[in-house]
């Protein structure tokens, strides 16, 4: 049985979430939530949120649909990182220039699933 969260727009690059995504893929649920918690990475704290929310929705899952999950066996199976929208800033500059900064967004989707 999967299980799984997302979470969109979130207003990090696509390439540094991906950097967690990749620390946490196949591994146990604790052992994530440990290695998110002792990441000094910012986008850590909303990762371990969201794995947290997946955590949930497979307890939710169980108690209603009596599907027999077991959840200390869960993994996480799958997560994706893709790139969000993207919003343009002007940043003045000297001599009466300016530049575009490109502030990115991401979309992350983590599935849970039994050993």
């Amino acid at each position: 049985m999967k299980v799984s969260a997302r979470l969109s727009n979130y207003r990090v690059s696509a390439r540094k979430a991906r950097l967690l995504a990749d620390q946490i893929r196949g591994k146990g649920v604790e052992e994530a939530l440990v290695i998110l918690d002792l990441s000094s990475k910012r986008f850590a704290q909303p990762l371990a949120k969201l794995v947290r929310s997946a955590l949930a929705n497979a307890e939710e899952k169980n108690s209603r649909e009596h599907a027999g999950i077991d959840i200390d066996n869960l993994v996480v199976d799958r997560i994706l990182v893709d790139q969000g929208p993207s919003m343009w800033r002007i940043r003045p500059r000297a001599q009466g220039r300016a530049t575009w900064l490109q502030r990115k967004s991401s979309h992350v989707q983590i599935v849970l699933s039994e050993e």
